[in-house]
């Protein structure tokens, strides 16, 4: 009820700054500040002028990017701002192909400390990612020295919908500090084979989200890291890429409790994991909790269902040393396919905090190679079976 409340909020109050911003005609086209859709001249000086006025406006205001197709160098668009502000992207936006024309750590469009903003208007954000995958960024290393796309970095009240990203050299898009932000109707695509491009990961934000879009990418559709809460991802599709992921956790200090995740009503098509939660061994303490996971269509996917605590991409872990981050109430309920591999189901927990309350329901997912049936593994944990169970976890 409190998601639907933030979401109902959310599109509120976009319908009333674009009212004001109707009755009071406070448009700033960045063309009128000297922007050029050639597709070579960087138009980031004429969007900060555009952006400057529109945030010091008393009223709310919208930015327009007509159609057409400009180049973007990395830039900072940053609140506070004294009304609510629409920006509307019509044309494409494309990344510099050099990253080396990037401060490292930042990313390519950072949205930083606004309230009340939407972005929105069917425009395409190209990353030009092609160039970097696997060149600089060694399948072993994080990437970090490439730019995300898009940054979300404390937004409250905000709206992303109808947009596109495509093709980025790191993550498309990256959530930090944000509270009441929603992504509706947005397109995600990169190629299976681009490095590190999640599609929207979100960290120690809460109110997050994601409904009615579509994913495609080289890493994870959606990943969720730590301090995240109340986070809600409706009619979302999957693949190719990682699936939908809470974690990695427990690799740093400090890091801040996950709690209130629901991912409901989305599909998974080949991809490499479903619905995963993996904790790192041996490191750090940590806790994520109300976790649910119904109503999902899984079709020709390796791993459907996931807990792995035994989390290690690159084998330089200490498996002896169990995880110690804290996982309970769990559910995975409604959830039927296809497997590409053999083990359908694999609920792996730490053998120092066993994973507590979770539940599988209605649970049908077939494989169909000459292995067998499908089945699956299990450790530290005794689930809550009910209903159909195919394959019987934990038998």
């Amino acid at each position: 009820m409190v998601l639907k409340f933030n979401i109902m909020v959310t599109f509120l109050l976009f319908l009333l700054a674009s009212a004001v911003h109707v009755s009071c005609n406070t448009v700033f086209d960045v063309t009128k500040y000297g922007a050029r859709a050639d597709g070579v001249t960087d138009v980031s000086q004429a969007l900060i002028k555009a952006w400057g006025e529109a945030c010091s406006s008393s009223v709310a205001s919208t930015i327009v990017i007509p159609g057409g197709t400009y180049a973007l160098g990395q830039t900072v668009i940053e609140g506070p701002c004294k009304a609510p502000i629409n920006f509307i992207v019509e044309g494409t936006l494309r990344a510099p192909v050099d990253s080396k024309r990037f401060k490292p750590g930042k990313g390519w469009i950072s949205f930083q400390r606004i309230d009340n903003f939407s972005l929105s208007g069917g425009g395409v954000f190209d990353g030009e990612g092609t160039t970097v995958w696997g060149k600089r960024c060694p399948v072993e290393d994080y990437c970090n020295q490439l730019p995300i796309s898009l940054r979300f970095d404390f937004i409250t009240n905000g709206m992303v919908r109808d947009i596109t990203s495509k093709d980025s050299k790191q993550f498309h898009m990256n959530v930090l500090g944000c509270k009441n932000l929603t992504f509706y109707n947005v397109a995600i695509s990169a190629p299976e084979e681009s490095l590190n491009t999640d599609g929207i990961h979100i960290g120690r934000s809460s109110g997050i989200n994601i409904t009615d879009s579509k994913i495609q990418t080289g890493d994870d559709c959606i990943s969720i890291g730590d301090g995240s809460q109340e986070i809600n991802i409706e009619r979302v599709t999957c693949g190719p890429g990682h699936g939908i992921s809470i974690g990695s956790l427990g690799k740093f200090k400090n890091e801040e409790p996950v709690v209130g995740i629901r991912v409901k009503n989305c599909t998974f098509t080949n991809t490499d994991n479903g619905v995963r939660v993996k904790t790192w061994p041996a490191l750090e303490q940590g806790s994520a909790s109300e976790m649910h996971f119904e109503d999902i269509v899984m079709d020709n996917v390796s791993y459907p269902i996931i807990i792995d605590q035994e989390y290690c991409p690159h084998n330089k872990c200490n498996l002896k040393s169990p995880s110690r981050v804290k996982l309970s109430n769990i559910s995975f309920r409604n959830i039927k396919g296809t497997t590409s591999t053999q083990v359908a189901i694999k609920l792996i927990c730490s053998q120092g905090v066993p994973c507590q309350q979770v539940e599988l329901s209605d649970i049908n997912l077939k494989y169909n190679g000459v292995e067998g049936p499908a089945i699956s593994q299990c450790k530290n944990v005794k689930p809550t079976l009910l209903s159909v169970q195919l394959p019987r976890a934990c038998a």
